[in-house]
């Protein structure tokens, strides 16, 4: 479930660059650069070598995918699959086929003529088309050892992902401003026990917000946050001179949407943030295009794979 986000750097996210048939110098020129090896960026790269188009995928290896402890919304896996599982069989298919992947961050995407120079530490690359799959990047909250508490399933960031595991537990919810309350309520249809923490305490909740808050039962607390703790499975919450014990914590801190290179570029983005697309994927850009998360849309695993398959049909057909 999207939280309220906040633009920033451009990243790509989740291959090998020794994987695949192709591990020499990348070309110089191909039909397709993909920037990101998340769920999008692999799906669309496998696409389009299955089109038989010359594609380039590069990645930084920052899939949001591989901090997933384990996905059970993710079909065909009945007890579940983890992310770092899933993120390798996705390359591991992809990469059978003539994609050329590099590990690297991208600096520069420039329009060059009808097409684009994308460019990288030690590295260039024209396409024809280039598809932006670079993801987002969840804003933690301020506490030790957060990969930690994210890979034992006590800090979350998704309640469309996993508020099913949440049904009647004790679970709290981080914020600083309007979209904690929107999370809490979220949240409030899998369990009873909901509480509210505010970074800066409950002065940041107007009148209508507390309403909305009481009318739904869920609770919240008045002080600032001073700490936060994972100790025995669980979340400690100390905010004044109280502590309040969750299962579970949600952070509803916002995120971080890679789509700097874009809007260089002149792409448009809607009000959080996200490349506006069309019903293709195509971003304001002729010949870019954009899928999975830095894009708008729900945030899931199974629609950034659907959405790097529109795309590199749409690219395929504009090649």
């Amino acid at each position: 479930m999207p939280t309220h986000p906040a633009s920033s750097r451009s990243g790509a996210s989740g291959a090998d660059a020794s994987a695949g048939p192709a591990a020499a110098a990348p070309p110089a020129e191909v039909d397709a650069v993909i920037i990101g090896g998340g769920p999008a960026g692999l799906t669309a790269a496998l696409y389009l070598a299955r089109f038989r188009r010359s594609v380039l995928l590069l990645d930084a290896a920052q899939s949001r995918l591989s901090k997933i402890p384990r996905s059970h919304n993710y079909p065909g896996f009945a007890e579940g699959v983890t992310g770092t599982d899933l993120l390798a069989m996705l390359r591991e298919q992809t990469l059978r086929y003539p994609v050329h992947a590099v590990t690297a961050y991208v600096d520069t995407v420039e329009r060059r003529g009808d097409g684009f120079e994308v460019g990288w530490a030690g590295g260039s690359a024209r396409a024809r088309q280039v598809l932006l799959a670079t993801g987002v990047t969840d804003i933690p909250p301020a506490m030790p050892y957060v990969l930690e508490a994210l890979r034992a399933g006590v800090l979350r960031y998704c309640p469309v992902c996993d508020g099913y595991e949440a049904i009647d537990q004790a679970v709290g919810v981080i914020a600083d401003g309007e979209a904690g309350v929107g999370e809490a309520l979220y949240l409030r249809h899998f369990t009873p026990h909901i509480t509210l923490f505010m970074e800066q305490g409950a002065a940041a909740l107007d009148e209508g917000a507390r309403r909305r808050l009481a009318e739904a039962g869920i609770a919240w607390a008045d002080e600032p946050i001073d700490s936060i703790r994972h100790w025995e499975e669980r979340i400690t919450v100390r905010h004044g001179q109280r502590e309040t014990v969750c299962d579970s914590l949600y952070c509803a801190l916002g995120l971080d949407i890679h789509a700097s290179l874009a809007r260089r570029l002149g792409a448009r983005t809607n009000d959080d943030g996200y490349l506006v697309i069309d019903d293709h994927h195509a971003t304001t850009v002729p010949g870019l295009w954009a899928a999975g998360d830095v894009s708008q849309g729900l945030n899931q695993i199974t629609v950034a794979m659907a959405g790097g398959a529109i795309a590199a049909a749409a690219m395929h057909r504009r090649l």
